[in-house]
C-alpha cells in the first residue's frame, strides 16, 4: 500500500494509487444542501483532500479524465449532471504571509488572489480564449475578470476557499488591531467576502465551498457574508474529513498480510491507533469516533515500511496546535477550562456548541458561558464526548495525541526553568526503570508545591495531585498514559503503560493512587508538616489510613492490569498521599514480574 502523507491533492492520490478513503457518494448530497458552503474541521484533517476532489469533479479542463479518476469511485458510478460543468477557482488563504505590516498582509491577500486567478487564465486558456485583466494592488479585479469570462463561455464558475480563516487567526492571536482592521469595517478580509457575495447572486459564481478551522472570523465578517450554509454539524457529513474505524481495520488487515503480521499484531495496532489517533466526534449523538487522517497517514507509513508505530507519535506538523491552547488559555477563565479539559471526573459541560461568535465575545464571555469551550471544539483541542441528564454536551480531550498538548503546556507552567526541568528529567527516568519515587518526590516538593499559597487550598483536591504527576511524568516514546485508566470494574488514577515496541527495553509499568488530605484533616499547621520527618508523617492514624485505602484499591486494580497484560506486566505500584501542598508520602510495591 501507498500512503498520501503529505499530499492532499486527489488527482496525484488517483492518478499514482496511493490510498484513498472514499467519501464521494457525498457529492450528490452536498448539491442538494445549498449553493454556498461552509465546512470546518481541526487542522490537517483532511479539508484540502476533499476540496480537491471537488475541484476534479467539477473541472470542465478535466472531463476527458472523469473515468480515470473517478471510474472506481462512488460517484463514478452514477455521476450528477454537473460533473465538470464549471470554471473551478481555488485560493487558499493559508498561502497569505502574515507576518508583514498591515499593508504587508493587504498585498499579500491581493497576490494571492491575482495569482490563483492567473494560474485560472492558464489553466483555461483554451476554453476563455481571452487573456484576463489584472491590478496589482486589487486583486478583486482579476475576480471579476475572470466570473466574466467564465460566463461569456456559457459557464458559471465554482469557487473553493481552503482554509479562509488562516492567516486571520495567525492575526487574531498575537496581533488584535491588525485583526481588527482586516475584519471590521471595510476592512480588507470583508471586502473580499461581501464580493465573493455579490457574485454569487446570480452575477456568475453558481457555487462556493469553504473550509476552516472555526467561525469566529465569519462571525466577525458576518454583514460582509451571511449567506454560507454551515454543514459542520450536520449529520449526513459528520465522516465527511476523518477515518471511521472500519476503515483503520481494513488498513491494517492489508498491511499485515502484506507483511505475514498475526492477528495479535493486527489487534495491537489498532489498539494503539485507538488510544493515540481515535475519539473525534462532531456531531450531536453520540457515536463512533473518527481518526485524525493526517496522524492516521503518518502512522500507516511507519507500519508499511517498518511494521512498528512511530517512536513520536505526535506528528510534528501538529505540534504547533499548542499555540492555539494557549491563546484560550489567555483569555478569561481559559485557564480554568484547560484545567477542566484534564478531569475526566468533571469534564467541561456546555449547554450548546456557539456558532457564530467572534473576538468580542470571546473577551466578555461569562465563566459558564459555551464560547472557550466551542473555541477548543472547533481547534481539535475537544471533542463532544456525551450529552448529561439534561441535555447538555459532555465534552473531553480526543485522545492521547491531544492529551500531550495540554501536559505540554502546563509542564512551562510548572516547571519553566532549565534546572528544574533537568532536575524532574533525572527523577522520572529513574522512576521508569527503577521504581524509585523518592527523588520525583523531592522534585515535585522542591519546585512544585511550594509555589502554592494558602488562598489554593480552597480548590485542593486528589485532581490537582493527579495533574502535577501527570504532567511529571508523561512520556509518549515509552508509555501509553492515562488518567482514571479504566480496569476491570474500577478506576486507576494514573497509569503508565509500556508501549508495546519498547517493552525490550528497561522500563516498568506504573501505576499510582491518589489521596489529599487538608491541613484541616491533619489538624496541623504548614509549618509543622513541613518540619516533621516523612516517616513520622506516614505514621499519622488519618494518613495511614489513607495510604492503606489507596493500597486497597491498588491491590485490586493490579488483578485486573495482571489479567490483561499476562507475564508480559511488570507492574510497580504507587500509593501517594499529598498532605496539603507541604508534603508528599507514600508506599510502594513491586510486582512478581517487576
Amino acid at each position: 500500500m501507498k500512503f498520501p502523507y503529505g499530499t492532499a491533492d486527489f488527482h496525484k492520490i488517483i492518478s499514482e494509487g496511493y490510498y484513498y478513503a472514499d467519501r464521494t457518494e457525498r457529492i450528490r448530497t452536498l448539491e442538494n444542501v445549498g449553493d454556498q458552503v461552509l465546512f470546518l474541521r481541526p487542522r490537517r484533517f483532511g479539508k484540502t483532500a476533499w476540496l480537491t476532489t471537488l475541484e476534479n469533479y467539477y473541472d470542465l479542463a478535466r472531463a476527458e479524465e472523469f473515468d480515470t479518476l473517478f471510474g472506481e469511485l462512488a460517484i463514478g458510478q452514477a455521476p450528477t449532471e454537473r460533473h465538470n460543468q464549471y470554471f473551478v477557482l481555488r485560493w487558499d488563504f493559508s498561502m497569505v504571509d502574515a507576518s508583514g505590516s498591515l499593508a504587508e498582509i493587504r498585498q499579500a491577500l491581493h497576490n494571492h488572489i491575482n495569482a490563483q486567478v492567473a494560474d485560472f487564465g492558464v489553466r483555461y486558456r483554451k476554453q476563455l480564449g481571452v487573456d484576463l485583466r489584472y491590478h496589482p494592488s486589487d486583486g478583486l479585479v482579476a475576480l471579476r475578470a475572470a466570473v466574466s469570462a467564465a460566463r461569456a463561455q456559457g459557464h458559471d464558475l465554482y469557487l473553493l476557499i481552503d482554509e479562509y480563516d488562516n492567516f486571520a487567526n495567525e492575526l487574531m492571536h498575537g496581533r488584535r488591531a491588525d485583526y481588527d482592521a482586516l475584519v471590521s469595517g471595510e476592512g480588507l478580509l470583508k471586502t473580499v467576502f461581501k464580493a465573493v457575495k455579490f457574485l454569487a447572486s446570480g452575477a456568475g459564481i453558481d457555487r462556493v465551498f469553504i473550509t476552516g478551522v472555526s467561525p469566529v472570523v465569519l462571525a466577525d465578517i458576518s454583514s460582509g457574508y451571511n449567506v454560507s450554509e454551515n454543514l459542520s454539524l450536520d449529520a449526513r457529513f459528520i465522516d465527511l474529513c476523518g477515518f471511521t474505524e472500519a476503515e483503520i481495520i481494513a488498513v491494517i488487515d492489508q498491511l499485515a498480510a502484506e507483511q505475514g503480521r498475526d492477528h495479535t499484531w493486527s489487534e495491537r495496532m489498532l489498539a494503539t491507533m485507538r488510544t493515540w489517533y481515535n475519539g473525534y466526534r462532531f456531531g450531536y449523538e453520540p457515536g463512533p469516533g473518527l481518526y485524525n487522517p493526517t496522524l492516521a497517514l503518518y502512522f500507516f507509513k511507519h507500519l508499511a515500511t517498518t511494521g512498528q508505530p512511530p517512536r513520536e507519535m505526535l506528528d510534528s506538523n501538529l505540534a504547533m496546535d499548542r499555540n492555539r491552547i494557549d491563546f484560550v488559555a489567555r483569555q478569561p477563565h481559559g485557564q480554568a477550562l484547560i484545567g477542566a479539559a484534564l478531569d475526566p471526573e468533571h469534564p467541561p459541560v456546555i449547554a450548546s456548541l456557539a456558532h457564530r461568535f467572534g473576538v468580542e465575545d470571546m473577551r466578555r464571555a461569562p465563566k459558564d458561558a459555551p464560547f472557550l469551550g466551542s473555541l477548543l471544539y472547533f481547534l481539535g483541542a475537544l471533542t463532544l464526548k456525551d450529552q448529561d441528564a439534561m441535555g447538555r454536551l459532555v465534552m473531553g480531550v480526543p485522545n492521547l495525541v491531544i492529551r500531550k498538548l495540554y501536559v505540554e503546556k502546563f509542564r512551562d507552567q510548572l516547571f519553566p526553568e532549565y534546572p528544574e526541568r533537568e532536575s524532574l528529567r533525572a527523577a522520572a527516568e529513574g522512576f521508569y526503570s527503577s521504581g524509585e519515587i523518592a527523588p520525583l518526590i523531592e522534585v515535585l516538593e522542591a519546585n512544585h508545591l511550594r509555589v502554592f499559597d494558602n488562598r489554593d487550598y480552597r480548590w485542593s483536591n486528589e485532581l490537582t495531585v493527579k495533574t502535577v504527576f501527570l504532567v511529571a511524568l508523561f512520556a509518549d516514546i515509552f508509555y501509553v498514559m492515562d488518567s482514571e485508566t479504566a480496569i476491570a470494574r474500577g478506576h486507576g488514577d494514573l497509569s503508565l503503560m509500556v508501549r508495546e515496541e519498547m517493552r525490550r527495553f528497561a522500563l516498568l509499568d506504573h501505576l499510582l493512587q491518589f489521596k489529599y488530605l487538608s491541613l484541616q484533616d491533619l489538624n496541623l499547621s504548614g509549618e509543622s508538616v513541613r518540619e516533621q520527618p516523612r516517616d513520622a508523617l506516614a505514621a499519622l492514624p488519618v494518613v495511614a489510613s489513607a495510604l492503606d485505602t489507596a493500597e486497597a484499591q491498588l491491590a485490586r486494580h493490579r488483578l485486573g492490569l495482571e489479567q490483561a497484560y499476562g507475564e508480559r506486566l511488570r507492574l510497580h505500584t504507587h500509593a501517594v498521599v499529598a498532605l496539603g501542598f507541604e508534603r508528599l508520602v507514600w508506599r510502594s510495591s513491586p510486582g512478581l514480574g517487576a
